[in-house]
């Protein structure tokens, strides 16, 4: 039996985040609601195609865990991955650049929003097949510790891969070699168009990983300081050579699944409710005002955050597409 808790344990054993933490957590969480939102824009007005799954209502989650990680720590997520770039560091004019298909975009404009990577920031994907970044993320986690580092992986994917068969394997990997790896499910409610509540039997995704002993908590996903404190237990867990956690985060996409998806399966008025009552970056604003931030700093803090992801839109608007010959590139590395 693991020692895991559920959501109404909260974890909060240190202080949480500082008022400078917070502040910090809410400039990347606007930045990334605000991209996302002009990300929207662009796919509507036909400049960006193909697949694009939009993070708006999930901002908590990835800027709580990132804080959490220092320099060297592996970042892996699936094609819902916008957000785990900006918050990792990656320029916004870049992966704005890739969403509309241009070669100054990080893969060259042939990836598009789904297939975007950065070994600087330690950024590996942004993937495309449901749950196979786990997998992968466990490779991650298996080279720090074969390179005799403390460095962590944290491998993202959502309920709607929870149950896929590579996910176990995965757990029982990991959990046989001790791999440094933190599993985070975002829990978003809908995988695709269907609940989670019709499709996992299991319906405390925390404690999937029991059969293997690892352990898990359940986490208020819209909450930046209960994610932050969770994940800072989770990683120390892995330093400390004991092997992988696994953190389930209660989150919410107010979006469809896809920009293709007009949710008809959920009530308007369940998303209206969330985003008056639970909204994530609400929370961290009133956390602020309450700590004795100025109105007038939070208001010049989103105008920064406007004019970064106004000026990626025009950077990305006005690059070139790639050239034809882009097209023979990066297919196979010569021996």
């Amino acid at each position: 039996m693991n020692d895991g808790a559920s959501v109404t344990d909260k974890g909060r054993n240190d202080p949480g985040l500082s008022t400078a933490e917070l502040e910090h957590a809410f400039h990347d969480m606007l930045l990334i609601r605000r991209f996302e939102e002009k990300a929207g824009q662009l796919y509507g007005m036909g400049l960006i195609g193909g697949f694009c799954h939009l993070y708006i209502g999930q901002e908590a989650v990835v800027v709580g865990v990132q804080l959490a990680l220092k320099q060297g720590d592996k970042i892996i997520t699936s094609y819902r991955d916008h957000g785990q770039m900006l918050a990792a560091g990656m320029d916004p004019r870049g992966v704005m650049a890739e969403l509309t298909g241009r070669a100054t975009g990080y893969s060259h404009g042939k990836g598009g929003s789904m297939h975007m990577f950065s070994r600087e920031k330690n950024f590996y994907g942004g993937h495309g097949i449901v749950g196979a970044q786990v997998a992968l993320g466990i490779g991650l986690a298996f080279a720090n510790k074969y390179r005799g580092t403390d460095e962590v992986s944290i491998a993202y994917f959502g309920e709607g891969a929870s149950n896929q068969g590579q996910v176990y394997e995965s757990f029982n990997l990991a959990a046989l070699h001790k791999l440094p790896c933190v599993f985070v499910i975002e829990n978003n409610r809908y995988g695709m168009g269907t609940s989670v509540e019709r499709a996992s039997a299991s319906k405390e995704l925390w404690r999937n990983g029991e059969p293997w002993g690892i352990p898990g908590k359940q986490i208020d996903g819209m909450d930046v300081s209960a994610v932050n404190t969770a994940t800072k237990e989770a990683v120390a867990y892995c330093r400390a050579g004991k092997g992988p956690y696994l953190l389930e985060m209660s989150t919410y996409r107010y979006r469809g699944h896809s920009m293709s998806d007009p949710a008809k399966y959920r009530a308007r008025t369940e998303v209206d409710e969330i985003r008056q009552k639970r909204d994530p970056i609400d929370h961290v604003r009133n956390e602020l005002l309450a700590a004795g931030i100025e109105e007038e700093k939070l208001k010049k803090i989103e105008t920064d955050v406007k004019a970064v992801v106004a000026d990626a839109s025009q950077f990305a608007e006005t690059s070139p597409e790639p050239d034809p010959s882009e097209l023979y590139t990066d297919v196979l590395v010569e021996a």
